[in-house]
């Protein structure tokens, strides 16, 4: 299934990319905070902040120094540039991540989130921030 596939020229030949849901760039880095999910360590939740580089419809890439590994489930809250609520994604999933950046999966957005998500992004996506994987 090639279509859900982007394509990135990679030393002169085109190498297919599993990305299903197109990123943008954000203009400016924004703040989030986040805590891990289900998980207690002394009776206390971890938590911490990170700085969101990039976004999809489906997850972002942040950046952090809380302790967070690939598989571990996280709640987040975000405000995105220009909009005034926060949006609250309760449950995110670490997919990867290198030194302190790690790429989230959001498993769920409310219909207004989406919305404000998507309004973003073609916000950012006209404004010549697309991101090329």
């Amino acid at each position: 299934m090639m279509d859900n596939l982007d394509v990135k020229a990679v030393g002169g030949q085109n190498v297919p990319q599993l990305r299903k849901h197109p990123r943008v760039r954000v203009s400016a880095p924004f703040p989030c905070s986040l805590a891990r999910v289900g998980l207690l360590r002394n009776g206390v939740v971890e938590q911490g902040l990170g700085i969101i580089y990039d976004v999809s419809a489906k997850g972002a890439r942040v950046m952090t120094e809380a302790v967070i590994t690939p598989g571990d489930r996280i709640a987040m809250r975000l405000r995105l540039p220009d909009q005034a609520a926060s949006m609250f994604i309760e449950t995110a999933t670490v997919r990867w991540g290198k030194e302190q950046t790690y790429g989230v999966e959001f498993e769920w957005l409310s219909p207004n989130d989406n919305k404000h998500l998507q309004s973003f992004m073609n916000h950012q996506s006209r404004s010549g921030q697309p991101l090329a994987v």
